[in-house]
Formats: structure tokens, C-alpha cells, sequence
């Protein structure tokens, strides 16, 4: 049996947009959003000429010197059309420099912006600040890594995971108001090999303090109850960074 309406409910389409926090009683809304992806190479004995056939393609991201292995290299890349990453951003990878390296596929991650609800500048959130953190030539150190939550989070209660969740930004905010660390959070349902949900960047001007970050998060109830899994983790410094936009005034 049909329940009143319900017709009618499913002939609306979905509301795709992001919103942030009310201004001034106007709700913010926004169908834009910005695209991140991260490849890693390995095989690279010099990172320059990356960068240099960056720049000359246009593209807006960072080369990143990869921690662990002496000729790796991590690549990211910022977009906000999905479908510049396929045509723009797959000619640029797949000729020199970067033709003769060899790609790590179990590094590969892509993601998209996303709001809460509670963003006091929502197109700022979006695209501007993620930019403002990967290109921020003062903060080269990164760690970018994907993740999952346990199926049972979605069942917890809309007032739960709002306290959870805010458990676990205050952390990444103390880090923020302290110059430490900044953070790029990425949703990718439906977007990641692994069915991973979320990639997260977290970027500073010392690597110390990103990973006792990661080291204290684990404490919040999200992660100690709610994660799946997590990585893997990609480290790396950056050789190389496009223009970064202008701060907020």
C-alpha cells in the first residue's frame, strides 16, 4: 500500500547540493565542488622536470618527494571539473617525464569536497581553502590517506555522530590554531577501488606534528569504535607546488 504523497516525493529529485551554515537566515548552497587526486610513481631520479611539465600543462597541484622510497614520487593534482582528470590530467601522466615511471596503483586516491552543513563560507570551504592548504609553499610536508567507518556509524543517531565527529575536529582544529597541521577532507563513495569513503590530506611545516596527530585521533571515539580501516598512508614533501590563491581577507 502507497502512504499519501509518497508518490509524489519520489518524482523530486534528489537535492545534490552542498550547504553550509545560514546566513543571515539565507541557507548557502552549492553544486560546485573541488576534485583531488593523488598518484605515485616510482622509478624518478629527478622530481624537477615533473613540476616543469606541470606548470607548462597548466595543471594546478604538488610533487611530492615520497618518504619512503628513494625514487618515488607522489602527484596531486586539483580540479574542479571530474572530467579534466581524464582528458587534461591523463595526457599530462602519460607522457614525459612521467611516461618512463612506474605507477603505484595501491596509492591511487580521488575524492571530492564536501560540507557539513555548518560552514560559515561555504564556496570558501569548497574550493578555496583546500587549494590554499596543498599549495601553501610554507607547509610541504603531507600525509594523505584514504578510510572507511564501520557500517554500524550509520546507524548511530544524527545527534551522535554530530558529537562524535565533533570529538574528533576539535583535535584537528587545536592543531590548526597552532600552525601545526592543516587538513583537506575528501569524500570519495563510489569513487575509490578499495570502497574506501573518505581521503583525508593533512598538511604542515614539520612532519611531527602531522604524525602525532594521526597518533592522537586514534583516541576519539570515531576511529577507536568507528574506522574501518585505514591507508594506505603516503608521505611525502614537496618539490614542487602551483600558485596558491589568495588568503581570505
Amino acid at each position: 500500500m502507497t502512504r499519501p504523497g509518497s508518490s509524489e516525493r519520489a518524482n523530486v529529485p534528489p537535492d545534490i547540493r552542498e550547504r553550509g551554515a545560514p546566513v543571515r537566515g539565507e541557507p548557502q548552497t552549492s553544486a560546485r565542488r573541488l576534485f583531488v587526486q593523488l598518484q605515485v610513481f616510482t622509478g624518478c631520479r629527478d622530481a624537477a622536470p615533473l613540476g616543469a611539465a606541470l606548470a607548462a600543462g597548466g595543471a594546478e597541484g604538488a610533487v611530492y618527494l615520497d618518504l619512503h622510497d628513494p625514487r618515488g614520487v607522489g602527484i596531486v593534482l586539483l580540479h574542479e571539473d571530474p572530467a579534466w582528470f581524464v582528458t587534461e590530467g591523463r595526457r599530462l601522466l602519460d607522457s614525459d617525464p612521467f611516461a618512463g615511471l612506474s605507477r603505484r596503483t595501491d596509492y591511487a586516491m580521488f575524492g571530492r569536497t564536501y560540507a557539513t552543513g555548518h560552514e560559515a563560507d561555504l564556496e570558501d570551504w569548497l574550493l578555496a581553502k583546500p587549494r590554499r592548504s596543498v599549495l601553501n609553499p610554507s607547509w610541504p610536508w603531507a600525509v594523505w590517506y584514504p578510510l572507511r567507518r564501520k557500517s554500524e556509524f550509520a546507524l548511530v543517531s544524527p545527534e551522535e555522530q554530530s558529537r562524535i565527529l565533533a570529538e574528533h575536529a576539535r583535535m584537528g582544529m587545536a592543531y590548526g590554531r597552532a600552525g601545526y597541521a592543516a587538513d583537506i577532507r575528501l569524500a570519495c563513495h563510489g569513487l575509490d577501488a578499495r570502497d574506501n569513503e573518505f581521503v583525508l590530506g593533512l598538511v604542515g611545516p614539520e612532519l611531527a606534528p602531522l604524525s602525532l596527530l594521526v597518533q592522537d585521533m586514534r583516541k576519539s571515539q570515531q576511529t577507536a569504535k568507528y574506522i574501518s580501516t585505514m591507508g594506505p598512508f603516503f608521505v611525502g614533501r614537496a618539490v614542487w607546488q602551483s600558485p596558491a590563491p589568495p588568503a581570505r581577507p
